[in-house]
């Protein structure tokens, strides 16, 4: 008997309410399971550092207008260059938002966004993912845990989590060394220092492979994005889906009721 099918689709944390393509990821892995059976993995990029990645989309309930809301951080340096699972949230920014909210989403939205109490931009993503029943059947791999870093296949292609004045930061492995993309041309430079695979992610053009070699999927829901790099060739075993379509696909997925 063949084994049991995996279904996975990979994504950052995209928003504290997820992108509307992330919703089409998980519609499109509960149909494939319909059909085919086996088990979901969510593969949550949790080590990408970009900060755009959380802006969340929201659109007014009443003017229809779309407002651009996203977490603030403790520090500058934080923002620019940790990884999202070490993002710290500053202070006071869960009770600033909450009381936004109200005009964007049903109150039943507000309370379980006020009932999440994560530190960090990943761990509030999850939870509120998790709030809105989207994680249920669902195992969720992160790329930021240690034992998954632990177990992934070596790469060439990758960035290390290292320590720069006073904070976790993802540094790209270059030819030059490690370094921090200030913008444009400009990059920081740091100490050579050595590492461990604990501290390592996967750069885009490496990512599946070291993916594929945790979670062994035998399906992958590619977005619209991901169909133009996805080096399928280092995964020949994979079937791949392209994602169901969804209209207004950067956009947040708010469920509403029919009343709401």
């Amino acid at each position: 008997m063949s084994a049991a099918p995996v279904i996975c689709f990979g994504q950052q944390p995209c928003g504290f309410f997820p992108r509307r393509f992330l919703f089409a990821k998980f519609e499109t892995a509960r149909r494939l399971q319909r059909e085919l059976g086996g088990e979901i993995v969510f593969f949550f990029h949790d080590s990408d550092h970009d900060p755009r990645e959380t802006q969340t989309l929201l659109r007014h309930r009443h003017t229809g207008q779309v407002a651009t809301l996203n977490f603030t951080f403790e520090n500058r340096l934080q923002r620019k260059w940790s990884p999202l699972y070490a993002k710290r949230i500053a202070a006071g920014w869960r009770e600033t938002t909450a009381r936004q909210l109200g005009a964007y989403v049903e109150p039943r939205w507000v309370d379980a966004f006020k009932g999440v109490s994560a530190d960090t931009v990943a761990d509030f993503c999850l939870e509120m993912y998790r709030a809105m029943g989207l994680l249920e059947g669902v195992r969720v791999v992160r790329s930021g845990d240690p034992a998954v870093r632990r177990a992934a296949c070596a790469v060439d292609d990758l960035f290390v989590d290292v320590p720069y004045q006073g904070e976790t930061v993802r540094a790209r492995r270059t030819a030059e060394g490690l370094q921090l993309h200030e913008g444009g041309e400009r990059y920081i430079t740091l100490p050579p220092t050595p590492f461990e695979p604990v501290q390592v992610s996967p750069t885009r053009d490496s990512r599946l492979r070291w993916m594929q070699s945790v979670i062994h999927c035998t399906h992958y829901i590619a977005g619209a994005g991901e169909q133009a790099y996805l080096r399928k060739e280092d995964a020949p075993e994979i079937t791949f889906v392209n994602r169901d379509p969804i209209d207004r696909s950067d956009e947040a997925y708010v469920p509403s009721s029919p009343t709401g």
